[in-house]
């Protein structure tokens, strides 16, 4: 476990937020922080962005590759679309993320596959 400040470790996990989902995006979605869900925003600052993105054990561009399978498993296109472009960010080609989604198609079904193929279409439009 990270024996940093809290303080440390949210800033860490914001850092790695910005450089992996785009600063706009970020800034956007602390935009709509309140006291409702102020709470579940610092735990992804944190424990995910911080303690679980920045452990040294695989390089972001792999863990783009996991999280674009595991999305498309869940089928969470919201998501997907926003760590299709993380992907990008991290250094994943088109054809990377092309490749992920055929094995898609074979271990979580063509359905959804379809799905990963037409979020990544409309991203790339972007």
């Amino acid at each position: 476990m990270d024996k940093r400040s809290h303080k440390e470790r949210f800033d860490s996990g914001m850092k790695t937020r910005r450089e992996v989902l785009g600063a706009p995006w970020v800034d956007k979605s602390m935009a709509t922080v309140d006291d409702f869900n102020r709470e579940f925003t610092d735990l992804l600052n944190t424990y995910c962005w911080n303690d679980i993105w920045n452990r040294p054990g695989l390089a972001r561009k792999y863990r783009s590759v996991l999280n674009l399978g595991m999305l498309c498993a869940l089928n969470r296109e919201h998501e997907l679309k926003l760590h299709i472009r993380g992907a990008l960010n991290n250094g994943l080609t088109k054809d990377e993320i092309k490749e992920v989604f055929l094995q898609v198609a074979i271990y979580c079904g063509v359905p959804a596959a379809v799905v990963a193929f037409r979020a990544a279409k409309e991203v790339f439009k972007e």
